[in-house]
């Protein structure tokens, strides 16, 4: 039987760590490298690989390539979006996609629990008054008190769940989203499951924590927007495009909402004339929720566990699509057997 391969066919970062190809080594792993620009680049790289590596945001692995890969039972995202995977392509020919959000969850909760606090304090609008000359706290409208306030979770997975624990000082009632995660695992995180219509007319901060699908797209769009408090917060951390934001300027512009801490815009970077840029109830900054000393490497070695894992038939810690029937038959799956435990069960084609 030939070595477990695996291709990476596009790496955001300067270069392969050593450890990494010591670590794939000694397991008798071949790793095959290449920036790949293009489908015959990849295709060449990857048309005898297990699995296929994409380490960032790069878009050169579509669904076209994968007919060509007939040997690929794992595709893996480092990282946590995967709207630069052909996951619906995956799905139907029973390749397993993966992808590493633990990686980012510690940096990007800490971003959205600091947007939120830099809109409801008016930090960066007080910032720059200061700077151009004005010690006046009264210019802006009063900071929003955060203790007891009712906080939702759009998304409850890595990162909402550490952002549920971090604001626990502020003693809020915390509600989330999900239609994926059952009640129980919220409750362990003192978090109420609710539906996303009750979320957004109870809740005093929203914070989207969702991988942009075509479910996802513009979830947040004039009817949600018009069912926010006309005091709300809202944070977006994870796509520009989850929220439709043409609707969105006008509800900071007509005050349907009390403002929005956004780490990512549908347009990138934004256009110069962009009216959320002028706007000081809105604190933007260019998709660096996940940014941090030394933020590559968790994602190298999430990876890397992953990717031995799988090699070792084991199922990948983060399945973006469990329901895939896979083409391998021979890896075992981890699935709840109570609410604290786990079983394996075997996954047959």
């Amino acid at each position: 039987m030939r070595p477990f391969k695996i291709a990476l066919v596009y790496y955001d970062a300067p270069e392969v760590p050593g450890w990494i190809k010591k670590g794939f080594s000694e397991e008798g792993i071949e790793l095959a490298i290449k920036q790949c620009t293009t489908r015959e680049e990849v295709i060449l790289t990857a048309h005898d690989a297990h699995a296929v590596w994409v380490f960032g945001g790069g878009r050169v692995l579509t669904a076209d390539c994968l007919i060509d890969l007939p040997h690929c039972g794992l595709i893996l995202r480092s990282g946590s979006g995967t709207d630069n995977i052909p996951v619906q392509e995956s799905t139907r020919l029973g390749i397993i996609v993966a992808n590493t959000p633990q990686a980012t969850c510690e940096a990007v909760s800490d971003h959205a629990i600091a947007l939120l606090l830099s809109v409801a304090r008016w930090i960066c609008c007080q910032n720059q008054k200061v700077k151009e000359g004005i010690w006046e706290f009264r210019a802006t409208p009063p900071p929003v008190r955060l203790h007891r306030k009712v906080l939702g979770l759009i998304g409850f997975g890595y990162t909402a769940r550490e952002v549920a624990i971090k604001m626990r000082g502020f003693s809020p009632r915390i509600i989330a989203y999900d239609p994926f995660v059952n009640s129980e695992i919220m409750e362990d995180y003192e978090v109420l499951k609710s539906g996303l219509d009750d979320l957004l007319r109870e809740s005093d901060f929203v914070s989207l924590h969702c991988p942009l699908t075509k479910e996802t797209f513009h979830l947040i769009s004039e009817r949600e927007l018009r069912l926010m408090k006309p005091t709300s917060i809202l944070v977006n951390n994870s796509r520009g495009s989850v929220i439709d934001e043409q609707v969105l300027i006008r509800a900071i512009q007509e005050g349907w909402i009390g403002g929005a801490g956004l780490d990512v815009l549908e347009q990138q970077p934004p256009s110069p004339d962009n009216p959320l840029l002028k706007a000081p109830n809105v604190v933007i900054t260019p998709h660096m929720a996940g940014y941090a000393a030394n933020h590559l490497e968790p994602f190298w070695q999430y990876s890397l566990e992953t990717l031995i894992d799988v090699s070792r038939d084991r199922w990948p810690s983060s399945c973006v699509n469990p329901e895939v029937v896979p083409r391998w038959t021979h890896l075992s799956k981890r699935v709840k057997a109570g609410s604290h435990s786990e079983v394996e069960i075997n996954i047959s084609a």
